[in-house]
């Protein structure tokens, strides 16, 4: 096991070194860049020349886009990574490290928990749904994974928002606290929580509650399930001694893509609800060209994805002792 660790890590390595020099290479090819975009008001009045444009690109990196001048700026930017150093964010004028952390829990917060729910609900609704196979529970489930596959996540926060929020009343539009709140208030941050919540796990909970219906009634036609039953084992140690277990060695494959599923969904999330998370602040990298805070942030999605990937496979071991970890 720890050979097969070992060769995966390196693996791992590899793919982001080709995923931080493709994501490198797009950020760099973007039509517009930081100083083009916040110097254009200027240079349209005639404050400052084209000279003064080319010499604040000189500065930022920015002013040499062939392919040598690219891969020279990849090496400046990677041996800096490497040494744990992602550069000065262009809008913020800080160290991207520390903008990512000052922004990232409130993102990996929301994140874990939709997580955690997502798996409290739909795995349960998902053996229900097989136990009950055309039933009124089954009916619904397939509805609601099928609105929750559908909708796009930001129509459906806009449509939650409407409802519940514009119509009704009943719930905050956007942000993390009231503006009449003063100091940390934990009660109100949850209210503010409600709809941003609501709209992850509607979103996210479809494709998992459907693949557990499909495993689940798979392994229900299992012979084993048949002899338990003849053994006069009750159905619920059937369900979830038996056939839980069997079920969710296929649903682990499905942790690998859902947390950083989940921080890259909250990108549009964030800024929809207006909530200052790490997915928003990249949001607004991207737009302006921030270079050095875009590579921070995608590559700490690519890292989760990789971590993802490799725990998922460690873990299949743990679920199925079966399944040997030998290539």
């Amino acid at each position: 096991m720890v050979k097969y660790i070992i060769k995966r890590v390196l693996y791992s390595i590899l793919i982001l070194l080709l995923v931080s020099l493709l994501l490198y290479l797009i950020m760099r090819m973007i039509p517009s860049d930081y100083i083009d975009l916040s110097f254009a008001d200027k240079l349209q009045n005639g404050a400052i020349t084209l000279e003064d444009i080319q010499h604040q690109k000189a500065l930022y990196g920015l002013d040499d886009n062939s392919f040598a001048g690219l891969m020279k700026g990849y090496w400046k930017w990677l041996t800096g990574a490497l040494s744990g150093d992602l550069g000065m964010s262009f809008k913020y004028s800080m160290p991207v490290g520390e903008v990512i952390s000052d922004h990232m829990w409130i993102s990996f917060g929301i994140g874990m928990a939709a997580f955690i729910f997502q798996f409290i609900i739909a795995i349960p609704l998902g053996i229900k749904a097989a136990t009950r196979q055309y039933g009124a529970v089954d009916y619904s489930t397939s509805v609601l994974a099928m609105i929750g596959i559908s909708l796009p996540s930001f129509f459906l926060a806009y449509l939650l928002m409407y409802v519940f929020a514009v119509e009704l009343g009943w719930l905050p539009l956007q942000g993390l606290a009231s503006g009449s709140t003063s100091g940390f208030d934990f009660g109100d941050f949850i209210w503010h929580m409600i709809l941003p919540m609501a709209t992850i796990i509607i979103g996210s909970i479809g494709g998992l509650m459907r693949h557990t219906r499909t495993n689940t009634l798979e392994v229900l036609n299992q012979d084993y399930v048949r002899t338990a039953r003849a053994k006069g084992l009750s159905e619920h140690k059937v369900i979830y001694k038996h056939v839980f277990r069997n079920t969710m060695v296929p649903i682990v494959t499905m942790t690998a893509g859902i947390i950083p599923g989940l921080f890259g969904g909250m990108m549009i999330l964030e800024d929809v609800f207006a909530i200052d998370g790490i997915g928003r602040i990249a949001y607004q990298a991207i737009k302006i060209g921030d270079v050095p805070l875009v590579m921070g942030y995608n590559m700490f999605i690519a890292i989760l994805s990789v971590l993802g990937t490799l725990l998922s496979d460690i873990t299949y071991m743990l679920v199925d002792p079966r399944i040997k970890l030998s290539k």
